[in-house]
């Protein structure tokens, strides 16, 4: 039983802006500008992907300030729509931190123990199997090591990952994690070249974890990693939990999913997941990717509000349209 959720936002809604505007910070990064809450109107492929190309979900969980699409029909019995106030602490709204919200996902009323988490520039392109995501029981990650690069602005995501593993070096241990679990940090499922440097960071490096691989996919997550880690680190995740916007403090998702990769409770998975920015120079290139099914996933990040928004995000849901023609049924 495996179920999802998709965190999403209308960027356009008035209501929303206004609240918005009156808790806005000083702008310190790319973390509170356009590009971060628009909406590209490709939320209707989202739905049919998932009826299409994994129609063994349990149950979606769209979890959304309090505004909806319009095209959405809630009475689809597979859908749960979730607002903040549905899950969040007491005391931490309104939040428009994803990290706030992120931490605090196992809170969502009927989520199934496996789960998986979208965020909404995240689309299947093919269909996938359940043990895509989960294999006896566990979350199927590609679980190599991955120095983290500090090149050029050092973002608050960045930070974020940052802050993620001094916490898995004060609960883990590399050594001990390695010796007990070596067969999934070095496994066949990855690239040699990957499994080379894993294992040169493990010699090199024994003592710590330096981070470990970011693939910015759909991530599979049990929720008694979120209650375990909360269980251990509840000052830290209650303070991000409180940010109405990110923070350089904060930890965000990653930490679930690396602690379940440092403590060993995951299955060794090649994910087949491409990101690509949508902009003028390659959204011909993005647009061939969807039309093709050439990987299993694709995020499409949105680059900034400098971009011909209205032309490019036409070009991707025309390409959307072309391999999901049909309504699904989470559509009016």
């Amino acid at each position: 039983m495996i179920d999802f959720v998709v965190l999403w936002v209308d960027g356009n809604d008035p209501a929303w802006q206004k609240e918005k505007a009156q808790y806005s910070p000083q702008k310190t990064d790319d973390s509170n500008s356009v590009n971060r809450f628009r909406d590209w109107g490709l939320m209707p492929y989202w739905f049919r992907a998932i009826e299409n190309f994994t129609p063994w979900v349990r149950k979606i969980h769209f979890v959304t300030w309090g505004h909806l699409p319009e095209f959405l029909d809630t009475s689809n019995p597979k859908l749960n729509i979730v607002k903040h106030s549905d899950f969040m602490p007491e005391g931490t709204l309104p939040t428009f931190s994803s990290h706030a919200l992120e931490v605090n996902l196992h809170r969502i009323p009927d989520l199934a123990e496996n789960f998986v988490y979208f965020n909404d520039d995240m689309f299947i392109l093919r269909p996938m199997s359940e043990e895509s995501f989960f294999k006896d029981g566990l979350p199927c990650t590609y679980g190599r090591e991955v120095p983290m690069p500090f090149i050029g602005e050092t973002g608050i995501w960045k930070q974020a990952s940052a802050n993620n593993m001094g916490i898995i070096n004060k609960h883990f241990n590399k050594r001990t994690q390695f010796n007990l679990y070596k067969d999934k940090y070095l496994n066949k499922a990855y690239r040699w070249q990957d499994n080379i440097r894993s294992f040169m960071l493990w010699k090199l490096f024994p003592d710590f974890f330096y981070g470990f691989e970011n693939l910015h996919a759909p991530g599979a997550y049990c929720k008694k990693t979120f209650e375990t880690v909360w269980e251990k680190e509840p000052d830290i995740l209650n303070s991000t939990s409180f940010n109405k916007f990110r923070q350089s403090s904060d930890l965000n998702q990653w930490i679930m999913l690396w602690w379940q990769v440092a403590s060993g409770n995951f299955h060794p998975y090649c994910t087949d997941n491409i990101v690509f920015g949508a902009d003028e120079h390659m959204v011909a290139l993005l647009c061939d990717i969807i039309e093709n099914q050439e990987h299993d996933m694709i995020c499409i990040n949105d680059p900034g509000a400098t971009v011909d928004f209205d032309d490019i995000s036409y070009k991707i849901r025309n390409s959307f349209k072309k391999i999901l023609p049909e309504k699904s049924s989470f559509e009016k």
